[in-house]
């Protein structure tokens, strides 16, 4: 039996967007701590099977935990994206996507530092690297061009989410230029709140909305999106977010807390929404 889902499949031309920290497998926890992978491995399944996103971004994941991911969505789904480390190695941010849905045309990875190509660099005063994954997909219940981006920003570093922020902003500013019919997405946890300079940096040109603040609707309340396994608040931090670009419509978004007998599946809740491109929406109306 299935979970209740939040969201859930959705037909086209609709797009089922998640983004997910997962909390990296960490090699010594104390028994009877909310953070071992072993106990939430099957929360972050049930999580996934119910949802079934078209695309998803996840942060954190160390190789097996990519593994985990893929085989709880299932055999329709792929992913992309390498270690943040020179050797490919280490935490990945990567993107899985409904391959039934997507057709996947090409991907990078880049470093989020002042020399994005050399993999595994670091700059702006970050001690952890820092990487984001980009794809370029067609839909092919559609025929959109749709442009996904997936990032961990930096959890010291100010200098290092600001500049990190100016890079993600000018890619999709470019990407819009290029070609102002392509639906933009970019997932990530920022590390930093909506009222922070981060924040503003993202969004303050327009080429990169939230869709929270877009939805026509929300479904559930702005729960902060890091509890750290602790008990959930209204109106807290929104560090997890679905950024989209010129056009694209937002039709509901949520903040998914689901919890299992009092246990929640990782120390960020699971951020989703239903978008709907441009064209579609053009085409719906002629």
């Amino acid at each position: 039996m299935t979970d209740a889902a939040l969201i859930g499949p959705v037909p086209a031309p609709e797009l089922h967007v998640m983004t997910y920290n997962i909390r990296r497998r960490l090699p010594h926890v104390l028994p009877g701590s909310p953070d071992r992978w072993s106990t939430r491995r099957p929360l972050v399944r049930r999580i996934l099977a119910a949802e079934q996103p078209t695309i998803l971004g996840v942060q954190e994941a160390l190789a097996d935990q990519v593994d985990d991911v893929g085989d709880a969505l299932g055999s329709r789904y792929r992913w992309i994206g390498f270690g943040r480390n020179p050797s490919g190695r280490g935490e990945r941010c990567p993107i899985f996507y409904d391959d039934d849905r997507l057709e996947l045309r090409q991907w990078r990875q880049f470093a989020l530092s002042s020399t994005p190509e050399v993999a595994g660099s670091r700059s702006w005063g970050n001690l952890v690297r820092r990487v984001v994954v980009t794809a370029e997909f067609t839909d092919r219940a559609t025929g959109a061009r749709v442009l996904a981006s997936n990032t961990h920003l930096d959890h010291l570093s100010t200098r290092s989410r600001l500049e990190s922020a100016r890079y993600l902003v000018a890619r999709a500013t470019a990407a819009s230029a290029a070609d102002p019919e392509a639906t933009i997405v970019l997932t990530g946890d920022v590390n930093a709140d909506v009222d922070s300079a981060v924040h503003r940096r993202l969004t303050e040109t327009g080429v990169l909305r939230d869709t929270w603040e877009a939805a026509t609707e929300r479904l559930t309340p702005q729960w902060g999106t890091f509890s750290n396994y602790r008990r959930l608040r209204q109106g807290g931090k929104r560090i997890d977010l679905i950024l989209v670009g010129p056009g694209v419509v937002v039709e509901r978004t949520g903040i998914n807390a689901v919890r299992f007998d009092g246990a929640a599946a990782s120390d960020h809740e699971p951020v989703q929404a239903v978008i709907r491109p441009a064209a579609a929406v053009r085409a719906e109306a002629a």
